[in-house]
């Protein structure tokens, strides 16, 4: 019994000694859901005086996985998002991994931190909030962002400026959105918009419109990716979203309607997709109705939101169900033909 004791125990601090030492691949990082504890330690008032001129400034990353997996290394970060340097405590973020001093994360290469614009928890719930629709769009479809859930504290490295606590996420980079579905992302230089992929893009369009985004573009690019198969490089291309705080769904205190589209509220949809047959539309909402109980599960279960954020939500939604039910209402709502 003694002897299997022992044998059990040089297992575990195996287990222990592997999972600290070991490198982090980041395509298993993005494919675990579980919560990170993050401790991020830099020059916070350079990160808010100087975030009109950004540069990568250094940073100390503690990374607590488990209890027995916490990795700390040396980073870089600067403030990034045109919005977020103008408004905001702290901008979002871009992390640089790849440091000769960050051998187990650096497989990370560059990543975005989206974290909410002030310390409030007002804030974080908005922040929250646009977390759950990329998990959405997880859900609909694989070519789609993927993001990892952080708990991050914030310490200023000259000790000025108290250290505060809050979520954030983390944003999978595009080229491993291209590897996950056998894509590449086109020449930006040479790369001019041609036919995209009818079905995905009809989804796309009708994921906008269910959670109330306007903000977004296709001829000009605006929080939008395009990516190609890597087999045929001319073929139709796809549409990556990202970027969701100016939604309904989201409802940000600074979000306000566009007046182009003629609403008076955040809240208001819009359907921007181009015309389709009705088959055409009816397989797509054929995926949202597929997926529905699988999304308002997730909304309902995520325990990080109150009752009353999580109500809204699914009631947001609702609505977009009740209009995909309706015949009269789908034809006139997706310029169905």
């Amino acid at each position: 019994m003694q002897k299997l004791c022992c044998i059990i125990l040089i297992l575990l601090l195996n287990c222990v000694t592997f999972s600290q030492t070991s490198t982090i691949n980041r395509q298993q990082f993005f494919l675990d859901d579980r919560l990170i504890e993050v401790s991020l330690t830099t020059d916070i008032k350079k990160l808010r005086t100087e975030k009109q001129v950004p540069a990568y400034q250094p940073a100390n990353i503690v990374m607590r996985f488990s209890d027995t997996a916490v990795i700390k290394e040396e980073i870089r970060v600067q403030p990034r998002g045109e919005f977020r340097k103008l408004s905001c405590d702290i901008a979002s973020l871009m992390l640089n991994f790849k440091n000769p001093n960050s051998p187990k994360l650096s497989d990370l290469k560059k990543l975005k931190l989206v974290g909410g614009c002030r310390s409030s928890a007002a804030d974080e719930e908005l922040l929250l909030k646009e977390y759950l629709i990329y998990k959405i769009f997880n859900f609909l479809t694989n070519i789609s962002f993927r993001t990892r859930l952080l708990h991050i504290t914030y310490k200023d490295s000259k000790e000025k400026i108290k250290p505060y606590t809050q979520y954030a996420f983390l944003i999978e980079d595009i080229k491993d959105v291209c590897t996950r579905n056998n894509c590449v992302e086109p020449n930006k230089s040479t790369f001019k918009l041609g036919p995209t992929n009818r079905q995905h893009t009809t989804l796309l369009c009708m994921f906008q419109y269910m959670v109330g985004n306007t903000d977004w573009s296709l001829p000009n690019f605006h929080n939008i990716k395009m990516i190609v198969p890597k087999s045929d490089t001319f073929a139709p291309s796809y549409i990556v979203p990202y970027d969701f705080d100016y939604t309904g769904f989201v409802d940000a205190h600074y979000a306000l309607p566009q007046e182009q589209f003629g609403t008076t509220s955040i809240k208001e949809r819009v359907y921007r997709g181009p015309p389709r047959n009705a088959e055409e539309v009816q397989q797509v909402i054929d995926i949202f109705k597929e997926k529905r109980a699988r999304i308002m599960f997730y909304i309902n279960s995520f325990p990080l939101l109150n009752v009353k954020a999580k109500k809204g939500i699914i009631s947001y939604l609702e609505d977009f169900y009740d209009t995909i039910e309706n015949k009269k209402s789908m034809r006139s709502t997706f310029n169905t033909r």
